[in-house]
């Protein structure tokens, strides 16, 4: 048995919501060993993501969210690999906005328990970001994938369509900030964080309001 690990790669695109295009860096998170991995959002580039996989079984692709830019690789990568696409059901409009005509394969539910080469990611409903955010974690490794939802320094953004700032800041609260102080925060764009280090700074991201 080979030993589990967290793989890491950016891929760039944009990210178009509410009329409005920016030009983005994505992380995409694939958790697994030599043999089976999950890949958490599927951004932008299928091809790079397909590579990086080689020719390990993909149990699943997850989607922290359905923005575009977490989405947009999703169905090549699942066409490439054969694996099932999973977002939550309260994001399932924001999956049509990019996916009209291709349905996710099954939608994720609070504390649905996913494994991949004997690590158990549970998933944690976060909406704010959007309605279907959610968050994994990985106990064993210490770890907690957060999408848009929680990033070094602060809440993801919740000035668009679909999103709530009292909404994102309960999930970062009840939902995240109880994780162990030393959890490492592996976010959707930009460096990672770790919880002990987000959480003294929950109350001044109240009152700047974002």
């Amino acid at each position: 048995m080979t030993a589990v690990r967290i793989e890491h790669l950016v891929t760039s695109g944009t990210f178009t919501l509410d009329g409005h295009t920016w030009e983005v860096d994505n992380n995409v998170w694939i958790v697994g060993d030599d043999d089976e991995v999950i890949v958490i959002d599927a951004a932008h580039a299928a091809l790079a993501v397909t590579a990086a996989v080689g020719g390990r079984r993909v149990r699943a692709v997850v989607c922290t969210h359905g923005h575009d830019d977490h989405i947009n690789a999703a169905p090549a990568l699942a066409e490439a690999t054969g694996a099932p696409i999973l977002i939550h059901l309260d994001d399932r409009l924001l999956w049509k906005h990019t996916h009209p005509d291709r349905d996710p394969d099954g939608y994720l539910t609070d504390l649905r328990r996913l494994t991949v080469a004997d690590v158990e990611l549970t998933v944690l409903h976060t909406p704010g970001h959007s309605p279907g955010a959610i968050s994994l974690h990985a106990p064993s490794l210490s770890t907690v994938f957060t999408g848009d939802t929680l990033f070094d320094g602060g809440p993801g953004a919740t000035g668009r369509l679909y999103s709530d700032f009292p909404t994102i800041i309960r999930s970062i609260r009840d939902r995240l900030l109880v994780l162990p102080p030393d959890t490492t925060v592996l976010t959707g764009h930009g460096q990672r964080t770790t919880i002990g280090a987000e959480a003294p700074h929950l109350q001044h991201w109240i009152s700047r309001g974002y």
